[in-house]
């Protein structure tokens, strides 16, 4: 599975971005993609996450703001990101599981700032 991750960049507080994230090979029974990230000096954390089934998962501190969702024609999920806080920079992750390996795409770079 080789995930593509797209749409980082710099916005104001109260801004919008949208990120993408393109599944390629084997992308068949992949059970769960999600979006992490990592500021500086902080552990990596699962942003917001969805399964097979649909079922989504966020963070607390995005819960109403982010909204993941997917297009299976496209094999791709995305991130809309919405009312976006200095607090929400860091490098953001597209991950997948698939058969209980999990696979990483590249970091987009996320900067809330005026």
């Amino acid at each position: 599975v080789q995930l593509q991750a797209s749409g980082g960049g710099l916005v104001q507080p109260g801004g919008s971005l949208r990120l993408s994230c393109a599944a390629s090979g084997s992308i068949f029974s992949i059970n769960f993609m999600g979006w992490y990230r990592q500021a500086p000096g902080k552990q990596r954390e699962l942003v917001a996450g969805i399964t097979s089934g649909d079922s989504t998962n966020y963070a607390d501190s995005v819960k109403g703001r982010f909204t993941i969702s997917r297009d299976n024609a496209k094999n791709t999920v995305y991130l809309q990101m919405n009312s976006l806080k200095p607090e929400d920079t860091a490098v953001y992750y597209c991950n997948a599981v698939r058969f209980l390996l999990t696979y990483w795409g590249q970091g987009t770079q996320v900067t809330v700032s005026s």
